[in-house]
């Protein structure tokens, strides 16, 4: 029988407080609900923490197809173990008060061709945290147990929390640039400002795309590392090898094609984007791709939260008391924010 952690939570409280989506397009709620029990496989967090990601504003506004509701969203969670599951235990290597984070992708089926092929993120039964799984814009949540990873215990709770998607988003778009030397970030938000101290640490050069004029953006990019900054449609001095796009405008997309040498990947890394325009084919030819990243898999989790301590990674972080949820996401909404929002229950 495991042994409960020297931080083990105390017993739940009957209710909780949460934020809740019941109609896309109006503001979060904020309601008292009952503690949610944990299945079998599942745990119930006290959660410490909460990032607040792109992709909720994508829910909010309607942008995502078919949102379970109401909803609680979030899915950049830091949470303690207060209660395992049916069946959670020592195969999960999981005890009561034990730091454990949970991400975007929150439950797979395990036996179709893409989970079994290590592409679980293509999984077409794939479920999502704060999408289809009630998520972490609360005090309490449950989450499959196979779907969260260990933190470590001397992270500050709030800086940890943008690493569970704007960082692992922003590895699995740097992976897809492959051994890409120049690489082009659109859209310079919390991924960006991650990837940006990973890829400079592997020794590549960073050129950073904001909004026209955002100079707050660029000085935060150049502080970080990036060798250049300017304007979306801006051309870089030197061709790149690689451009990720974090920003969610279908017009970046021939933007990074221009940017990009012959042979060279724009990669797509968010959940949605607006319509790509036309563009004439002179800008893709020269066998450059157009790729896009799909959710995360459990390698990726486990790659990323080991090497971003050797970087070491260091997230900037604006708080936010759970009860301002809305006021963090118009902030980002407007732009207005350098690094990532994070949530406080």
């Amino acid at each position: 029988m495991p042994q409960p952690h020297p931080n083990a939570p105390a017993k739940p409280p009957a209710g909780m407080r949460a934020m809740q989506l019941e109609r896309p397009g109006e503001a979060l709620r904020a309601v008292h609900l009952a503690v949610p029990r944990p299945g079998p496989g599942q745990v119930l967090l006290r959660v410490e923490a909460c990032g607040v990601c792109r992709t909720d504003l994508h829910l909010i506004d309607g942008e995502l197809p078919d949102p379970v509701l109401p909803m609680i969203p979030g899915h950049e969670i830091i949470g303690r173990v207060v209660e395992l599951g049916e069946g959670v235990g020592d195969a999960a290597g999981m005890v009561p008060g034990q730091r454990i984070g949970v991400p975007w992708l929150g439950w797979t089926c395990g036996h179709c061709g893409f989970c079994a092929s290590q592409r679980e993120n293509l999984c077409d039964a794939a479920r999502f945290t704060g999408y289809q799984i009630q998520g972490g814009y609360a005090e309490y949540t449950v989450a499959d147990a196979r779907y969260c990873f260990p933190i470590d215990e001397a992270l500050d709770a709030a800086e940890a929390a943008p690493l569970l998607c704007a960082g692992l988003i922003g590895y699995r778009a740097l992976e897809m640039a492959g051994a890409a030397r120049r690489i082009g970030l659109y859209g310079f938000g919390a991924a960006a400002h991650i990837i940006t101290q990973v890829a400079v640490w592997q020794g590549r050069e960073v050129y950073a795309f904001t909004r026209p004029g955002d100079s707050a953006s660029q000085a935060f990019a150049r502080r970080l590392g990036a060798c250049w900054t300017g304007a979306g449609e801006e051309r870089p001095p030197h061709p790149l090898d690689a451009a990720l796009i974090f920003a969610p405008s279908g017009e970046l997309v021939p933007a990074a094609l221009r940017a990009v040498a012959k042979g060279g990947t724009v990669v797509c890394a968010g959940i949605h984007m607006s319509t790509i325009p036309a563009f004439p084919y002179d800008i893709l030819w020269g066998e450059r791709r157009i790729v896009s990243v799909a959710n995360l898999t459990r390698r990726d989790g486990d790659e990323f939260l080991a090497l971003a301590p050797r970087v070491p990674v260091r997230t900037e972080v604006v708080r936010f008391a759970l009860e301002d949820a809305n006021e963090a996401l118009e902030r980002l909404r407007r732009g207005a924010l350098q690094g990532a929002a994070v949530l406080l229950p």
